[in-house]
């Protein structure tokens, strides 16, 4: 396959930053989460001054960093556009000591990863394989995530960024970048400095699938039912003994049985429980709450709330307390606001050959953040497949269209692309 000449450029980015460890943690209180975050910021820090990049700015406390590419129209004309990308890996698979390499010219069969621990993907389990018939993949040796969620995606941005410094000739309005840290726990930009940012609309770019976007995703609350028992001698418990398990089980029950991820699909909504701990006198139940319908997803916490009350009625009203708190929302109700966003990213993926599909996403971005926050934020696929786990892999053809497709994105902000 010909490859365009952002080929190298974005394979030994990738593999250089998917070497450099950012794994998030769920589990920490700190900002960023993991201090290794940090490792790569600084390696985009200091590659940003080398491609002449302005306005660099690392916040120490907050992992997050910023550029700028000044508008190359005259009196720095243009409208300005900005494209957010996170530096965190998720925490669902190994994330240390990732060994990429790439597989040229696939030509459909198993894949062996690692031979000595008889690692191998194989097309009939992974059939997406089939799509990327003749393209060169960046894999791992099947012991770790790749990282491609979302280092394919800085790869493509800091390539589009070195080609338009490097090419001032090219008409381009100001161009705003940022890289996040604690995207895949949660964090959903919410350091991100909008002020120092300097765009009033962006696009984040995380997502499996090439020529996919998103402009809808789920609006997403997490809930936390905790019991508080009583325990006494089993010979002597009737009428005295509170049991938060028998509680927490009854909750549970309460849940419509087939409103869950493993049976729902497309704009369908669900209830996903995350953790059950439970002995005789104390239980917690964790749970996420998740619909596309605003109304649909006030009737799921109202549910919620219903169950508690009723087992509060049955067992005492100090037995039982939920909380439920809000996550992100959806962002079409405010991406619906600015049609030209859609209007220029499909035209920017019809420019680069493909053409562009859209689902609502059954997740959310930073973008569903940004996008309330007052920073509208439609979300372009990255390209990577199998994101999460050990047989991640990104095809190299994916970033390269990406970097044509935000190329084009900045001529249309511009006004030059017909």
């Amino acid at each position: 396959m010909e490859h365009s000449p952002f080929y190298e450029a974005v394979r030994d980015r990738l593999i250089r930053y998917a070497r450099i460890d950012t794994q998030s943690d769920p589990r920490s209180t700190a900002v960023p989460t993991t201090r290794r975050q940090f490792d790569l910021a600084r390696v985009l820090f200091d590659e940003l001054h080398a491609i002449g990049a302005s306005d660099i700015y690392l916040d120490e406390t907050a992992c997050v960093v910023y550029a700028k590419l000044p508008s190359t129209l005259p009196a720095g004309g243009g409208r300005p556009v900005g494209f957010v990308t996170h530096i965190d890996t998720a925490p669902d698979a190994p994330g240390a000591n990732v060994k990429p390499w790439v597989l040229c010219d696939y030509d459909g069969s198993d894949i062996v990863l690692n031979a000595e621990q008889q690692i191998v993907m194989r097309p009939q389990d992974l059939p997406n394989l089939l799509q990327y018939i003749g393209q060169d993949l960046i894999l791992t040796d099947g012991t770790t995530l790749l990282g491609g969620d979302d280092k394919a995606s800085i790869a493509a941005v800091m390539t589009m960024a070195e080609h338009l410094l490097s090419h001032p000739e090219l008409p381009h309005g100001p161009i705003a970048l940022a890289f996040t840290p604690d995207e895949e726990v949660g964090g959903l930009a919410r350091d991100l400095d909008l002020n120092r940012f300097g765009s009033d609309v962006a696009y984040t770019l995380d997502g499996d699938h090439l020529g996919w976007y998103e402009d809808e995703t789920f609006h997403a609350s997490s809930a936390t039912l905790l019991v508080r028992g009583r325990s006494v001698h089993t010979g002597t418990a009737k009428g005295i003994m509170i049991n938060a398990a028998d509680i927490a089980s009854a909750f549970l029950s309460m849940l419509p049985e087939t409103e869950k991820p493993q049976y729902t699909e497309g704009r369908e909504g669900f209830f996903h429980v995350i953790s059950v701990q439970a002995t005789c006198e104390h239980a917690e139940v964790r749970l996420i709450v998740r619909d596309h319908d605003r109304t649909k997803f006030e009737q799921r916490k109202a549910l919620l709330r219903e169950n508690a009350e009723k087992l509060r009625a049955a067992f005492g009203e100090d037995t039982v307390t939920l909380t439920i708190e809000q996550t992100y929302r959806n962002m079409k109700e405010v991406i619906d606001r600015y049609p030209f966003l859609i209007d220029y990213l499909q035209r920017a993926i019809r420019l680069a050959g493909l053409e562009p599909k859209c689902e609502p996403f059954r997740g959310g971005t930073d973008g569903s953040a940004l996008s309330h926050r007052g920073l509208p934020c439609p979300n372009l696929s990255a390209g990577y497949e199998n994101a999460h786990g050990r047989f991640e892999y990104v095809p190299i053809r994916s970033m390269e269209k990406n970097v044509e497709i935000l190329l084009h994105l900045c001529a249309l902000f511009a006004g030059t692309e017909c």
